[in-house]
């Protein structure tokens, strides 16, 4: 991107990233480059200031609204308000910069000096002497076109450049040719070459617009095959299009640019036409000038060294510009006074816990300490640790949290067992659904707490036996024996290591017509052998994981 805001004052130049500008009041278009409008769009909604020409570009290619836009006439110096209360000016000039259709560059005098910005430009002798370069003022501050400032640069003029273009078509009589070219430029040349070969110009629909405003001659068409030189974006020249073109009709293709630019075909050329200022040019420009300090447009090619020799004395810089009162209130005051941008926050996706799930420990611990808190108080009132009083509460905290938790926890396909239990505890199997991926039911359960009929021995991580009990299922869900240890008493699970895993509380068991329900509801089968496999080994699974003594 190639712009600039310029320092203590509220002026940006090619400039349109509002985030890095708050500062920034006014804003001034030199060309439609898409280099330089990096950043605008049709939602644009602060004043532009450019030439007429651009402005009619700008409302055709980005659909600017008009009512942003206030075009200035080149040559006349116009002044404009720095603060929201008219007591500070500064005065701009439009200055043809020789580049592209509508390109400006722009003098700027006020409270900070004299600034002459100059975009991308192509100089001329003749722009030192028209006003209001021509009375030679002392410029504080060059803002420089330095795109070809190499000295091992050599370019010709662009009416030299057109005669080699000229002279590469006569010598290939018989082809058709293809002119690669940005969206915005070298209209001119095209012109002449329709001219000079008597044929029309062959362009697409978007670049025929834009020349309807430029008031040229009417040799432009969109019609293919009309005529013998078209026009196309220099992406279009490819190594595959020159294979294509070539089998149609004998085609040379012609980038007019001063870039480097790879071959790909042998029927490809490059001729250094360029709209920026050769080497020489941008020397004889800053040597007439005489300015005090240089900065270059394109900030990744430092060249101020180059033109030491031609500056006046003593330097100057903004950052010791001492900013009138009112326009620093101006520049202080919230997008010039408007209403700030909408900040869109991208939408947080609620997280669903998938595989073997556990209420978290913090929920323990904060249940933990209630009960504490509690059994404190009661101790001191002489009571019990745990009345009724304190069981009602624990069990509304908890039952509130479980269905808060079911609000927001959609069913998984996953089962949870704990398969390692203390004495006197029961397990639970919360309300999930497992379904194996041949869509056969596996399980149907929406199950409470039960307790262990009956207990077999597993072995803790420290080699003594411990209680395990494995779930007896069969195709009609649960068993009458499991259906019948349906307790309401909640407990605290354990793991085979004796740690605190899980609070559970009680919950409904579901009746044999209510599991017939689910199953036409969720168009379940019934279990076969298959899945009663998988339900085990799955079963497995999660008892050795416990077994492990994973914490």
């Amino acid at each position: 991107m190639n712009g600039a805001i310029i320092p203590n004052t509220p002026i940006a130049v090619d400039f349109w990233q509002i985030r890095k500008c708050n500062c920034a009041r006014l804003f001034f278009l030199s060309h439609m480059h898409a280099d330089h409008t990096v950043g605008l769009s049709s939602t644009w909604n602060r004043p532009i200031y450019c030439s007429p020409l651009t402005a009619k570009i700008l409302t055709l290619r980005l659909q600017v609204d008009s009512e942003w836009i206030h075009p200035l006439e080149e040559g006349v110096p116009h002044k404009l308000n720095l603060d929201n209360i008219g007591m500070e000016t500064m005065t701009v000039t439009l200055i043809d910069a020789n580049h592209c259709p509508g390109s400006v560059m722009f003098l700027f005098e006020g409270y900070f000096g004299t600034i002459l910005y100059t975009g991308d430009f192509r100089y001329i002798p003749e722009m030192l002497k028209q006003p209001p370069l021509n009375n030679r003022k002392t410029i504080d501050i060059l803002y420089l076109d330095n795109t070809n400032c190499n000295p091992n640069l050599a370019l010709p003029s662009r009416q030299e450049a057109t005669t080699q273009i000229k002279e590469l078509i006569r010598r290939h009589p018989e082809h058709d040719v293809v002119i690669g070219l940005y969206s915005l430029g070298k209209e001119t040349l095209l012109r002449d070459l329709a001219l000079e070969f008597q044929t029309l110009i062959v362009v697409s629909p978007q670049r025929l617009q834009l020349i309807n405003l430029l008031e040229l001659e009417d040799v432009f068409t969109t019609e293919e095959g009309a005529g013998r030189v078209r026009a196309v974006d220099q992406s279009e020249i490819r190594y595959i299009s020159m294979i294509t073109w070539n089998q149609i009709h004998p085609t040379i293709a012609i980038f007019p640019t001063s870039r480097e630019v790879k071959i790909w075909h042998k029927d490809i050329y490059v001729v250094p036409y360029s709209d920026h200022s050769s080497f020489q040019e941008l020397c004889e420009f800053v040597a007439v000038l005489k300015p005090r300090t240089i900065i270059p447009v394109v900030k990744s090619n430092m060249c101020e060294a180059h033109f030491k020799m031609y500056l006046s004395f003593p330097q100057k810089t903004l950052s010791n510009v001492t900013i009138p009162e009112s326009v620093r209130r101006f520049m202080r005051e919230q997008n010039g006074g408007r209403t700030a941008p909408v900040s869109f926050k991208r939408a947080v996706t609620p997280h669903f816990p998938r595989g073997v799930v556990f209420e978290s420990l913090e929920e323990n611990i904060e249940l933990s300490e209630n009960l504490r808190n509690a059994a404190l108080s009661s101790e001191t009132d002489g009571s019990r640790p745990l009345d009724a009083d304190v069981k009602r509460t624990w069990e509304y905290e908890k039952k509130h949290q479980l269905s808060m938790q079911c609000e927001t926890r959609r069913p998984c396909d996953e089962l949870y067992i704990p398969a390692c239990h203390d004495s006197g505890e029961e397990l639970v199997l919360p309300s999930r659904i497992p379904v194996a991926k041949d869509g056969n039911l596996a399980l149907l359960a929406k199950a409470s707490a039960f307790s262990l009929p009956k207990r077999q021995s597993c072995t803790k991580t420290d080699g003594s036996p411990h209680p395990s009990v494995p779930l007896e299922l069969n195709s009609d869900g649960f068993t009458e024996k499991n259906a019948a240890i349906v307790k309401e008493k909640p407990f605290l699970h354990k793991d085979c290591n004796g740690n605190q895993k899980a609070w559970v509380s009680d919950r409904s068991w579901v009746s044999e017509s209510r599991a017939q329900d689910l199953a036409q509801k969720y168009r379940l089968v019934p279990l076969t052998n298959h899945t009663r496999s998988m339900a085990q080994r799955f079963h497995e699974h999660v008892e050795n994981y416990f077994k492990r003594g994973v914490r």
